[in-house]
């Protein structure tokens, strides 16, 4: 699936033996000498979301540099396309990897699942993005690169439609997808619904539609999130109207992912809402297709607060060392080498969790635009993953593509229902377990 996103870390002025010695106390039981400061020596196991990076021998070519230093370190890899789905089934077992990306467990589970790394507190001054592979102020993962949530488009289709400026709301989109329907040969939008994954990547602008670093919260302590005003109302809104104007793509059922990759590169398909880590497989599908990789925009989630657009900026999945990993001092050097020293950051245009770097140039455009980036704030004491146990209980999957699909299949006129019977339906559904769980 060549998804989803990583990126490169540099550890700036702090060696990664120092950081592995202050980042020590990892294993809490077993071998004395498997810990995350032990030995870096054995065999390690790399399972992996980016199945392209696998194929074309790129983590290859990384293990080989990682053995100039660590000629006593055995990396394999393993991709795996439906990633976020096949490692919730292999958490349930102990043979899930040495170094991972952190699917989506519930903080509190973290030290269950997961080597800890050390207090977050001596991670803050180098990295971005810690809050989300952090709990009870113990760091459990370094994000493997950072990416900007919006919607990667083919400028290009764009202004042959007649497009010219990048639509700020909702309507403005709608009237700049319609024009690529009516003036081109283009599929305006995208939605990837039969892999799934790529429907969820517009979740991501949670707290954006709003400029609410606080968002997570503030949705698990809402009643009633699919209202308009909201930030999921705007999300699912666009993708529902998308849908029901006849702006996307005929079949959903047969949508292929890999291929759509090429098509938007070569101007069969105009948009997609996923993040920045798309932008530079895209541009690669473009060059590798006989298109122009210059034809490959970025733009904000059209939608703005008084005028300013707002663009939510956070690391992709968390590297993190297993707990039940034989060689952890190895697991972990390689964490922070492969975000440090392979390049990977910079290869795929995404930002570095590194805070002294620089923006990738493929986001330079949003300062052009106008665009402010935002993080989302910590949650506070007692409401860390409060927002993922109200989507459990409700059996909202916010992280998966079921309840979106649904909202597809209710667009297209598949299932029952239209968008307010369905928004009033999550609400309800949202309403009964916020009320419990939020108190």
């Amino acid at each position: 699936m060549a998804r989803k996103s990583s990126a490169t870390v540099a550890l700036l002025g702090v060696s990664a033996l120092a950081l592995a010695s202050c980042a020590g106390g990892g294993a809490g039981g077993g071998d004395a000498d498997n810990t995350i400061d032990g030995d870096v020596a054995g065999d390690i196991k790399v399972v992996t979301w980016r199945t392209d990076l696998v194929e074309d021998g790129t983590f290859d070519k990384y293990a080989a540099a990682f053995n100039e230093e660590y000629p006593g370190v055995n990396v394999t890899f393993e991709g795996i396309t439906d990633y976020a789905g096949e490692m919730q089934t292999r958490m349930s077992t102990t043979n899930y990897g040495d170094v991972i990306g952190i699917p989506a467990i519930q903080p509190a589970q973290y030290e269950q699942f997961l080597e800890p790394l050390g207090d977050t507190a001596d991670f803050e001054d180098t990295y971005r993005f810690l809050p989300a592979a952090s709990f009870d102020d113990t760091q459990y993962g370094i994000a493997f690169g950072g990416n900007s949530n919006g919607v990667v488009y083919n400028k290009r289709i764009f202004e042959e439609a007649g497009v010219t400026d990048v639509p700020t709301t909702e309507a403005e989109w709608l009237d700049a997808l319609q024009l690529i329907k009516d003036n081109t040969d283009a599929i305006p939008l995208y939605t990837n619904y039969k892999d799934g994954w790529p429907l969820t990547q517009s979740f991501g602008n949670l707290g954006a539609i709003t400029n609410d670093p606080d968002a997570p919260v503030t949705m698990a302590e809402d009643t009633a999130p699919w209202t308009e005003g909201n930030d999921v109302y705007a999300i699912d809104s666009l993708l529902y109207e998308s849908v029901a104007a006849g702006l996307t793509e005929e079949d959903p059922l047969t949508t292929n992912w890999e291929q759509s990759k090429v098509d938007l590169g070569t101007g069969k398909i105009a948009a997609m809402t996923l993040g920045s880590w798309a932008i530079s497989q895209m541009q690669a599908a473009a060059e590798d297709n006989g298109a122009s990789a210059d034809d490959i925009g970025f733009m904000a989630f059209p939608a703005n607060v008084d005028g300013t657009q707002y663009a939510v900026i956070g690391g992709d999945y968390n590297l993190a060392v297993s707990k039940h990993s034989k060689a952890k001092a190895a697991a972990w050097a390689w964490i922070q080498w492969v975000v440090e020293d392979s390049g990977y950051t910079e290869a795929q245009g995404m930002i570095s969790p590194v805070i002294a770097k620089d923006l990738p140039e493929n986001l330079q455009g949003f300062a052009d635009a106008g665009v402010e980036l935002m993080e989302i704030n910590p949650a506070p004491e007692g409401k860390e993953g409060l927002i993922n146990e109200i989507a459990d209980d409700s059996q909202i999957d916010l992280y998966g593509p079921l309840y979106r699909q649904k909202l597809v299949d209710i667009a297209r006129g598949a299932a029952d229902g239209d968008k307010d019977s369905y928004f009033a339906e999550l609400n309800e559904r949202w309403a009964a377990s916020a009320e419990s769980l939020a108190g």
